[in-house]
């Protein structure tokens, strides 16, 4: 273990009298852990893509034969879908590997960035969504006629809604399981492709069974289904630009953190927290006062302590720098 990771050696360096506890058989017990967290995220976003590219098909094929743009503009949304699908894969890889030389704080940010990026393909595929019903509705306005779809349109509508609410629940399920904010922002994406294939069969439905004056049902589904995708994607995005910023955890996870470490015995105060989000874990910077006249050794201790408390509640991959001040 020594000789593959031999920059964790030479990492206990010094802080205001005290080492900064990178442990080399945490790092041990963390690798495993890290690879059973990423084949379930891989098993997760594969299904996931396999019943993307299935679901693609099916609308283009449904939305052309079909003569229903409603249907193509969702088969444009489950593309959207298959893609961020890719980016999972692609940027979990990274974000699992362990700490090195140039990434110290390990490499979490990248499942951030690929967070933000489903995000942002979420938002585009609600933008191009709405462009397309406020078109239609234009097109009504002159006095055009909606072609009426066909019964295809409606089933794959249909079974779209079936097969991406059981894909959001299963991803949701697992996401939250491996604690992984870009699996649980995919699930969000599956859901919302369910959304919009809930509003493609209203507008399909209504245009094939009321007649020509309710086709605008159509595009004013897909308006309503746009909107709702990209205040999704502003839920998304927000939180992932904050993390990307080093935004500080939220106020009532920092007195947490404070309240947790004023349970050790012998911290007398605590003062100049900082705390960030890094990936799937947090970093908490902080310093303790403590009795100025016992040993370094006593004062190590409390400051071990210390971070014990903190990993139990905050999980094992905390990242924790204490800096002990006598008092």
């Amino acid at each position: 273990m020594r000789s593959i990771y031999p920059e964790y050696a030479n990492n206990l360096h010094s802080s205001g009298g005290m080492s900064n506890f990178v442990r080399l058989k945490e790092v041990k017990h963390r690798i495993p852990g890290m690879q059973t967290r990423e084949k379930e995220i891989y098993k997760v976003t594969l299904t996931g893509s396999a019943v993307n590219l299935l679901l693609v098909i099916l609308k283009f094929i449904a939305g052309i034969i079909g003569r229903s743009s409603a249907m193509v503009a969702d088969a444009v949304h489950s593309l959207s879908d298959f893609v961020t699908d890719i980016i999972v894969l692609v940027f979990i890889k990274i974000a699992g590997r362990p700490q090195d030389r140039s990434h110290s704080y390990g490499h979490g940010k990248f499942e951030t960035l690929a967070t933000l990026i489903i995000g942002v393909l979420l938002g585009i595929a609600g933008v191009a969504l709405w462009m397309n019903g406020i078109e239609d509705i234009v097109r009504c306005a002159r006095g055009e006629v909606l072609p009426r779809p066909g019964m295809i349109a409606l089933v794959v509508a249909v079974v779209s809604i079936v097969a991406k609410e059981w894909l959001y629940r299963y991803t949701v399920r697992v996401g939250k399981r491996v604690d992984s904010q870009v699996v649980v922002a995919n699930a969000w994406h599956h859901r919302s492709d369910a959304i919009s294939s809930v509003g493609t069969l209203v507008g399909i439905a209504g245009t094939m069974f009321f007649g020509e004056k309710w086709r605008i049902l159509d595009p004013i589904a897909a308006i309503v289904v746009s909107l709702l995708i990209m205040k999704g994607a502003y839920d998304i995005i927000k939180p992932s630009i904050n993390q990307l910023l080093e935004a500080s955890l939220s106020p009532g996870q920092e007195e947490e953190i404070l309240e947790t470490i004023m349970t050790v015995p012998g911290i007398i105060s605590v003062h100049k927290l900082r705390t960030r989000q890094v990936g799937n874990t947090i970093a908490i910077d902080f310093h303790a006062e403590m009795d100025g006249s016992q040993t370094l050794a006593e004062a190590h201790a409390k400051a071990t302590e210390a971070e014990q408390a903190l990993r139990a509640k905050f999980g094992p991959d905390t990242i924790i720098n204490v800096h002990m001040e006598p008092v």
